[in-house]
């Protein structure tokens, strides 16, 4: 037999040309910016999508095939000579990556001037998922019953269970005939049960979508009436639902959500911290009779095989995740909903840097799906979009069920605070002790965690700060010690000044949420009392545990961070009050009062969500401030629209674009002068403008210096563009590490 590409004589005579090789570019989910030539000879031929294991850099390796054109624009280059490549070693057992997500990669990269390789290995997160999951073994009976076999009752009701066609895993066929699996291997050993080869069970559930969900008000069936037009309609679109806090946004969502997978087709509901998620998992299930498939981080890698595998195998009829979910390898996405749609969470700033509401709707687009966003306090970025028509807009007024919002009182802290060294005004403490008469629950919040911020000496005025970054040292009481909450730096409780070694010259400044506990638990003794914050100990299941002891009312009075403000629904919380409602005002985040407006906002939703009122009192020494003015009067549209105003005239987002350099090293020096060269390199173009650099705000974190560059320019500039020609012209050292942030939420 001749060589598969060489010539050869036809019947007549002549010579026949062996076509030429076949070529194909793989793309590997490395840090690289490019795919890489192979040939192809596997049979049959391979497609683009397919996951394929090839030789790279010495190592096996897995990638995707992301071009079946080798000289196809933008997958690489110039195609590469035959002769010097490698053959593709074998395709994956996996459904290939659909085509609207590898054009999602290819935008997103491109977008956020990350390396093509990084964003593919966002889609390609469980490497294992690309081998099929092992089948199971299931029993059938069989025809005939050895005659020396020895019966007793357990075996009676295992051969009475089962099946002559349908097979039946061992452990479910003992649970159905009540007894224990060793039963069912021993009546298989004997040759009175047959072992067959089965596929692995489905691991989720269809929802049932002709459920009754509840009654839903005139607004909401006219809401869920157009998301359902929107998924029917098989077309791209954005849908704000707009609604206030209590109002049901969930319910009308669900709605759109059935309609979905009535028609075969996948559901994708992102959600700030899905750990924090199950009120809003219960819902779900209560409306669907199933769980639907869950995906983040903290999940086990058992799970994430099989959450990443069912999404791709359409196995998964709706998956409910954090932002990285975007990147599962859905085979027929019909509809994304973003909840929350404000919530900073969706930025994820290490790694890839992204925004996955923005992301989100580029995903939809490629996907030919509806994309639908949610909140109470819509951002000013989507605000916008609606005022001009790139998205539509849904209102729902009033709450269910005919609760009304609550009354918002603001404090003044000048005129009406405590007296030293206590943190909750004599307004507040009255209040909360109505409250609990009544026997009705209270929630105080503070966007702080620990016990107090500072410690210093009263003596020499030391600080405690932590060696690794520019940040003060939190002092905790549980567990004990003092806590850097950037890198996790941790110091004994310490029994005098490191300074001046003074003992009992230590002090505490300010108030966290554990001190604040302390303080509560001293005027109301008698009330159960708890504490919820991101790194309380037990982590996500134990707050998911005190918030469900708060529903059922086992919890009087409730203390914490913004992880209460996340959407809860608490039937018997008439009170709030939040403890510093400036505390996020500081700084000089162009969206700090956008931020607290939502924030607060949104705290102060948890009040009064039933038949009973509720009251919001806010201590505050700025109650002039728009943002204090916009709760108390309830006016969020003026709020927003004044907020517009303010970022308009000065060309900021979303009237203007920005894009962040983080300049970082273990070297200062090289460092500085990085960003400096980076700053004499950067683009003289009218209009566009260059701030720094300057040393960043926290400019030593996880014991490297920072730098910070910031790019302004009108708003339908290219800015990836700029950004990649920019760093492009001048050489990194190394050890310095340059990041770009398109569009940065985050200006620490």
């Amino acid at each position: 037999m001749p060589p598969r590409h060489s010539s050869s004589s036809n019947a007549s005579g002549k010579t026949a040309t062996a076509p030429p090789p076949r070529r194909v570019r793989v793309l590997l989910p490395l840090p690289l910016d490019r795919a890489y030539d192979y040939l192809d000879e596997l049979e049959p031929p391979l497609k683009e999508g397919d996951f394929v294991r090839v030789p790279f850099a010495g190592r096996e390796r897995t990638g995707c095939v992301w071009s079946c054109d080798p000289t196809a624009e933008g997958t690489g280059g110039e195609a590469v000579d035959a002769k010097k490549l490698k053959q593709v070693i074998a395709r994956r057992d996996a459904p290939p990556l659909p085509a609207d997500i590898a054009r999602f990669i290819d935008w997103a990269a491109a977008y956020t001037c990350a390396p093509l390789g990084s964003m593919l290995r966002m889609a390609m997160s469980v490497p294992k998922a690309l081998d099929p999951a092992a089948g199971m073994t299931g029993y059938v009976r069989a025809k005939t019953t050895p005659e020396d076999l020895r019966m007793t009752a357990a075996r009676k009701r295992i051969l009475e269970t089962a099946s002559e066609s349908t097979p039946l895993g061992a452990a479910e066929l003992a649970r159905r005939a009540e007894t224990g699996a060793g039963v069912v291997r021993g009546l298989a050993k004997a040759g009175a049960l047959l072992e067959v080869a089965c596929a692995p069970p489905t691991p989720f559930a269809t929802p049932d979508t002709e459920r009754a969900g509840p009654t839903l008000s005139a607004d909401q069936e006219r809401a869920a009436e157009t998301l359902c037009r929107k998924v029917d309609g098989d077309g791209f679109s954005v849908t704000l639902v707009d609604g206030v806090t209590g109002s049901g946004k969930t319910e009308v969502y669900f709605e759109a959500v059935a309609a979905a997978v009535k028609r075969g087709r996948q559901v994708l509901v992102l959600v700030p911290e899905i750990a924090l998620a199950g009120q809003w998992l219960e819902r779900f299930t209560e409306r669907f009779g199933v769980a639907p498939a869950v995906w983040h981080s903290e999940l086990a890698q058992g799970k994430r095989r099989a959450t990443w595998r069912a999404a791709a195998d359409h196995g998964a009829a709706v998956v409910v995740g954090a932002r990285s979910a975007l990147f599962l390898p859905f085979a027929d996405l019909g509809l994304i909903i973003v909840d929350e749609e404000h919530e900073a969470a969706y930025k994820q700033e290490e790694g890839v840097i992204y925004h996955a509401r923005d992301m989100a709707v580029v995903r939809g687009r490629e996907a030919a799906c509806p994309v639908v966003l949610v909140s109470a306090t819509p951002s000013l970025e989507t605000t916008v979009n609606v005022e001009e028509g790139r998205y539509e807009r849904v209102h729902l007024p009033d709450r269910h069920g005919g609760a009304i919002m609550p009354e918002v009182t603001a404090i003044d802290m000048r005129s009406q605070g405590p007296e030293t060294g206590q943190w909750l005004s004599p307004s507040l403490r009255e209040a909360l002790a109505a409250v609990f008469a009544r026997g009705e629950q209270a929630m105080l919040f503070l966007n702080r965690r620990g016990y107090a911020p500072l410690t210093l000496c009263r003596t020499c005025g030391h600080r405690f700060s932590c060696p690794n970054c520019t940040a003060w040292l939190v002092t905790h009481r549980a567990p004990q010690g003092l806590i850097c909450h950037h890198c996790g730096y941790r110091l004994p409780p310490p029994e005098s000044c490191p300074q001046c070694g003074g003992e009992d010259t230590l002090a505490t400044c300010g108030p966290g949420v554990e001190r604040l506990a302390e303080e509560a638990g001293g005027l109301f003794p008698d009330q159960r009392l708890a504490v919820i914050a991101s790194d309380m100990a037990g982590g996500a299941q134990a707050a998911a545990e005190v918030l469900s002891r708060v529903r059922d009312h086992e919890i009087d009075l409730l203390i914490g961070t913004q992880i209460i403000a996340k959407g809860h629904h608490f039937p018997g919380l008439t009170l709030v009050g939040v403890v510093d409602a400036d505390l996020g005002l500081a700084g000089g985040d162009l969206r700090a009062a956008e931020r607290t407006f939502q924030l607060l906002h949104q705290v102060a939703g948890r009040a009064g969500r039933e038949s009973r009122p509720g009251r919001v009192f806010l201590q505050t020494y700025m109650p002039e401030h728009p943002v204090m003015e916009a709760l108390v009067s309830g006016q969020r549209d003026a709020f927003l629209e004044a907020e517009a105003t303010q970022r308009q005239a000065f060309a900021l987002p979303p009237f203007g674009r920005l894009a962040a350099v983080i300049v970082s090293g273990p070297d200062a020096a090289t460092v500085e002068a990085t960003a400096r060269r980076l700053r004499r390199a950067a683009p003289q173009i009218k209009e566009v403008e260059i701030l720094g650099p300057a040393p960043a705000p926290l400019t030593v974190l996880h014991g490297r210096t920072r730098w910070r560059l910031l790019l302004k320019a009108p708003r339908r500039s290219n800015v990836p563009g700029l950004m990649k020609s920019w760093l492009g012209a001048i050489k990194i050292p190394t050890h310095v590490r340059v990041r770009i942030d398109i569009d940065p939420y985050s200006f620490l």
